[in-house]
C-alpha cells in the first residue's frame, strides 16, 4: 500500500471573518479541567470552540495563503459566533474521527472534516443534521485512456483513494484494490506522478481541483457515483447542546441565505438539492 504521510507540527495564527482561528499540532492534549459552559454548551477550553479537522480537504478546509479556510470552516464559524467565542482548529488523523478519540479525550469540541454520516460511525459519535450531499467523482488523467471506472480493471490502470474515506469503502466494495494516499492532496499528487492513473474522491474537492486550468489541462471527470453520502459535524455522545447549536447554525444559515453565499464562495454555483438533503 503506497500511503504517504505529510503531518504538520508548527503552530500557524489564522484569521476568518467572523472568528479567529488558530491551527496547532494534533498532539495537544484536552484543556486540563479549564472549560467553560456558554449558553449551554460545554467547551473543553473557556473562550474557544475547538474543531478537531484533516487538512488539506479543499474547499472544506484548507490553510490559504496563511489561513485556515473553507466551507466547514466558514459553518463553524457560524456556531462560534453564537456562542460569542472563537474557534480554534486542531488538525488531526482522519481515522481518529471515526472513533471519535479526539473527542472523548477532551481535545475538542467538535469534528468538522467533510465527513460522512454512517451506521458505523454513529455508533462512537453523534452527528449533527447533515449539511451537504455529496457524490464521489472518478477522475482520470486524460492520457490514460480511461473513460469510466470500470476501465480501470480493463485497462490494467491503477486506481487511487483517500485512506479511511467512504470513497474508498465504496470502490473496495466493488471489488477494487485502491492504492491509498493519506490526504487529498497526495491523491492528486499520484494522478500527477502516475502512481495512479484515476481516483475516486468527494465531487467537491474534484471541482476545487479543476479550478487551476493546468489540472484541467491534464485531468478529466469520467464517472459521478451516486452514493448517497451526507455530511454531518460530529460531537462526543451524548453532547446534546453543542449537537443542538450545530443543527441551529445550519438551519438559520439556509434560513437567512448564508448558507447559499457560503457555498457559492467556497464550492461554485449553488446546487439546491447538495444543500438540502433530508436528515438521515
Amino acid at each position: 500500500m503506497n500511503t504517504l504521510l505529510r503531518r504538520r507540527s508548527r503552530l500557524l495564527a489564522a484569521t476568518t471573518a467572523t472568528a479567529g482561528l488558530v491551527l496547532v499540532a494534533g498532539c495537544s492534549s484536552g484543556d486540563g479541567g479549564n472549560g467553560a459552559t456558554v449558553k449551554g454548551v460545554h467547551l473543553v477550553k473557556a473562550g474557544r470552540l475547538t474543531t478537531c479537522t484533516h487538512l488539506p480537504y479543499p474547499p472544506f478546509q484548507s490553510e490559504v495563503n496563511g489561513k485556515v479556510q473553507g466551507f466547514d470552516v466558514s459553518l463553524v464559524d457560524l456556531v462560534a459566533k453564537d456562542l460569542g467565542v472563537e474557534q480554534q482548529i486542531v488538525d488531526t488523523p482522519f481515522e481518529n474521527f471515526k472513533t471519535g478519540a479526539f473527542l472523548n479525550s477532551g481535545q475538542c469540541d467538535l469534528a468538522a472534516a467533510g465527513m460522512t454520516i454512517t451506521a458505523e460511525r454513529k455508533k462512537n459519535v453523534d452527528f449533527s443534521d447533515p449539511y451537504f450531499e455529496a457524490t464521489q467523482a472518478v477522475l482520470v488523467d486524460r492520457k490514460s485512456g480511461i473513460g469510466s471506472l470500470e476501465d480501470v480493471k480493463a485497462k490494467g490502470g491503477k486506481l487511487g483513494a483517500q485512506a479511511q474515506t467512504t470513497g474508498e469503502d465504496y470502490v473496495k466494495g466493488k471489488g477494487y484494490d485502491p492504492i491509498s494516499f493519506e490526504s487529498s492532496d497526495a491523491v492528486l499528487n499520484g494522478l500527477r506522478t502516475g502512481q495512479v492513473q484515476a481516483v475516486v474522491i468527494d465531487y467537491p474537492v474534484v471541482q476545487g481541483w479543476l479550478k487551476d486550468k493546468a489540472n484541467a489541462d491534464r485531468f478529466k471527470v469520467v464517472g459521478n457515483l451516486k452514493t448517497g453520502e451526507q455530511y454531518g459535524f460530529t460531537v462526543k455522545k451524548g453532547n446534546t447542546g453543542l449537537r443542538e447549536a450545530l443543527n441551529k447554525a445550519i438551519a438559520d444559515a439556509k434560513a437567512d441565505g448564508t448558507y447559499k453565499k457560503l457555498y457559492e464562495k467556497w464550492i461554485g454555483p449553488y446546487d439546491a438539492s447538495a444543500a438540502s438533503p433530508s436528515a438521515s
